[in-house]
């Protein structure tokens, strides 16, 4: 249930791959079901988007920005194996590494509607999803 932001220039022509990249990602590490996905996906000019190094020595070309939006209880480990996992997957689509750029935000089943005006994880319309798989 991750909500997930990306954000590129819209030099990159495939919009569709970088996005089935980062879900594939999620499913594969955090065990998802595949239909369990929401994602929203902007492309936009390259001027709007300021992502340098953090000091780190690099230079990114045209990053492409992840903001992940999920429930708390996942391992630290089990978060740089999803980092990894995506990296991975963008390469294969053509992202360089040092275009990927990942935000991460935790919250609780407090904070998600998913329609109707209702926090159908406090209203037990839908189950909690577990943080497994941990490793």
């Amino acid at each position: 249930m991750p909500l997930v932001r990306i954000d590129h220039s819209d030099a990159r022509s495939n919009s569709q791959e970088i996005s089935e990249a980062i879900h594939d990602a999620i499913v594969e590490v955090y065990g998802i079901p595949v239909r369990d996905r929401f994602q929203v996906v902007t492309s936009r000019s390259a001027t709007t988007i300021i992502a340098e190094d953090a000091g780190l020595g690099f230079d990114r070309t045209d990053p492409v920005i992840i903001q992940i939006f999920t429930q708390r209880g996942r391992s630290d480990q089990t978060k740089q194996n999803l980092y990894a996992e995506i990296a991975a997957r963008l390469a294969a689509v053509g992202v360089a590494g040092e275009d990927v750029f990942i935000g991460y935000v935790e919250n609780g089943p407090q904070d998600w509607s998913f329609g109707f005006g209702r926090a159908q994880y406090l209203t037990g319309e839908l189950a909690v999803p577990s943080a497994a798989p941990t490793a």
